[in-house]
């Protein structure tokens, strides 16, 4: 008996550890959007959970990739939250809608005002718009959660390539490639279909109204010649030949 319970009190232990083991490991901060397909834009969202008992999350540092940069970075303002983006030089321009860009953010600041911060139990989320996105398979952002006991949690970690999960993994943005553009005279047989029906319907009336005029004239002018003859025939039955006297 006393064997059965030292195996249940081992493996309560075994699950008790594993279990606190996963537990900060699944709340990293991660970024995510609806649609994030090369050369296009798109709205990602970095999600911010807070991992301590005991203190906030007081600011949220986010490192944008310079190696590859986005001309346009826009963001959404959070109730409580100030935010800065600091621009860098870049070491290669980009072009962006036939201009030259010599620089780019590179981190964004997030920092809590009066009671905002996230408390224990608690997430927040940072909107922001950015693009075009790069011809990568993914964009790795570098982030820094900072805690109200003066704590800072470094998620910087890149995924790995055995498989194994990253023990401080930073946020991952996976990119779709772009789809083959449709060929432009797919479109072109529909709208000429389209126009030649109109056209010939715009017609129909007026073919039909001409067409009943025609044939009202033709009937008039058989009418009309089938009196002529008759009146040029009638003479020629009471007539009698030249020259001849009645008996």
């Amino acid at each position: 008996m006393s064997l059965l319970k030292r195996s249940a009190a081992i493996g309560a232990a075994v699950a008790a550890l594993t279990l606190a083991l996963a537990t900060p490991a699944a709340a990293h901060v991660t970024v995510n959007a609806n649609s994030a397909i090369q050369g296009g834009y798109a709205k990602v969202t970095f999600r911010v959970p807070n991992e301590s008992d005991t203190a906030s999350t007081t600011k949220v540092e986010v490192n944008l990739p310079t190696e590859t940069p986005f001309a346009s970075v826009s963001l959404k303002p959070v109730a409580g939250w100030t935010m800065v983006a600091v621009k860098a030089k870049l070491a290669t321009p980009i072009q962006a809608h036939g201009s030259p860009i010599t620089e780019a953010v590179s981190k964004i600041t997030w920092t809590a005002t009066g009671d905002a911060a996230i408390k224990p139990g608690q997430f927040q989320e940072f909107d922001v718009s950015i693009g075009p996105l790069p011809k990568v398979d993914k964009v790795v952002f570098k982030a820094l959660q900072t805690y109200s006991d003066n704590t800072i949690v470094r998620w910087i970690d890149e995924p790995t390539t055995d498989g194994t999960d990253p023990e401080k993994p930073a946020p991952v943005l996976k990119l779709t490639a772009a789809a083959a553009d449709a060929p432009a005279a797919a479109t072109g047989p529909t709208v000429t279909t389209t126009a030649t029906a109109d056209k010939s319907d715009d017609k129909a009336p007026w073919v039909g109204i001409i067409g009943i005029a025609l044939a009202l004239a033709a009937l008039v002018l058989g009418l009309l010649a089938y009196r002529r003859s008759g009146a040029t025939a009638a003479p020629a039955t009471g007539s009698k030949p030249a020259g001849t006297s009645a008996e």
